[in-house]
């Protein structure tokens, strides 16, 4: 989650600072401390400095878990303040490499739309909702905001509601209905002298404001813990103790996929999973004054980690490698029904 939070309220500048020198103590959490303390900095007006984190994740690229949001984050950053030509570069970049992922999806577009390129804001909606939302039941919580602004800039160009509109309307939980909410004479309203309009307006404003609020407080996701195979060897031969609860990596995977399943049968949303290492796997046992060779300390470590922003959704997205690591396409390993 990014920080949102204005200047005057809180110190940005030291928060990044702060955020920096933890990266350094837990670089395997680098790429999502560092992605925050840019957010600071950006918030403290230092957007130079905010390139400056993003060049540094983006040298080491092939360590980062999503470049793709990276670029579009320095992409929106850069054009805040001048640099028009190198953020269009960018943005071309991220969509012709169509990242599964819709977080990238919708900066680039909202860079765009805050810019008044809201045709190329439509076509990035419309590109990422028929890359990622195409024959896909139920859309992820994730994708929503892929929805939500595309119906916004249409409705801003005055274009007719088509599916992915209705679908965006669905989705939509305010008491106020999209189309009202991205109104574009509502901007007019607010320079009115008429107190009733004006009330009516901060309604639709509260009400869109709380939207916001409820997305950026949803709880991190429920997550099962995941080790890979090199980890769980390393795992298991320091601590025998954890060996009744591994009995092998391949009954590992399976009790994730169906621990996951029966999760989401249940009605629980938002769903992820966190992969573990060893020396993370310790220091969490060391915070915690306990003996890694606990069992009861693995399901917190769990929860650490998905709090720390390090969970990645389940299901993957439709055509997305299995998160279990082998590969191959999540519905030929452990998407499989079968």
């Amino acid at each position: 989650m990014r920080p949102d939070t204005p200047a005057e309220n809180v110190d940005h500048t030291g928060e990044a600072a702060r955020l920096e020198r933890t990266a350094g103590l837990y670089p395997e959490d680098a790429e999502h401390l560092l992605v925050q303390a840019a957010a600071h900095l950006e918030l403290a007006g230092d957007r130079p400095g905010a390139t400056a984190l993003y060049d540094r994740l983006l040298s080491s690229v092939d360590s980062l878990e999503n470049p793709h949001l990276v670029r579009a984050l320095k992409a929106s950053n850069l054009w805040e303040y001048g640099h028009e030509a190198e953020a269009r570069a960018i943005i071309d970049g991220v969509r012709a490499a169509a990242p599964r992922d819709p977080a990238p999806w919708v900066i680039v577009a909202e860079s765009l739309e805050s810019h008044d390129e809201l045709e190329s804001a439509q076509e990035t909606f419309t590109q990422a909702a028929t890359l990622l939302l195409t024959d896909v039941a139920e859309p992820p919580y994730s994708t929503r905001p892929i929805l939500f602004g595309r119906h916004r800039v249409r409705r801003m160009l005055g274009a007719t509601h088509d599916d992915w509109d209705t679908l965006a309307d669905t989705l939509h939980s305010s008491p106020i209905s999209l189309d009202e909410l991205h109104d574009p004479k509502r901007v007019w309203s607010l320079g009115s002298d008429n107190p009733a309009e004006l009330q009516a307006e901060i309604s639709r404003l509260r009400a869109e404001l709380g939207t916001f609020r409820e997305a950026l407080s949803r709880p991190f996701p429920v997550a099962v813990l995941h080790w890979p195979t090199e980890e769980l060897t390393e795992l298991l031969v320091a601590y025998p103790p954890l060996e009744s609860e591994y009995p092998s990596h391949e009954e590992h995977l399976a009790t994730i996929e169906a621990s996951l399943r029966e999760l989401a049968s249940s009605g629980t949303p938002n769903l992820g999973i966190v992969t573990g290492t060893v020396p993370s796997y310790e220091a969490f046992a060391a915070s915690e004054a306990s003996s890694p060779a606990d069992p009861t300390l693995l399901p917190q470590y769990a929860t650490t980690l998905a709090a720390r922003g390090l969970a990645v959704a389940w299901p993957p997205q439709r055509g997305a490698d299995c998160w279990c690591g082998s590969g191959r396409v999540y519905g030929e390993c452990h998407g499989d029904a079968a």
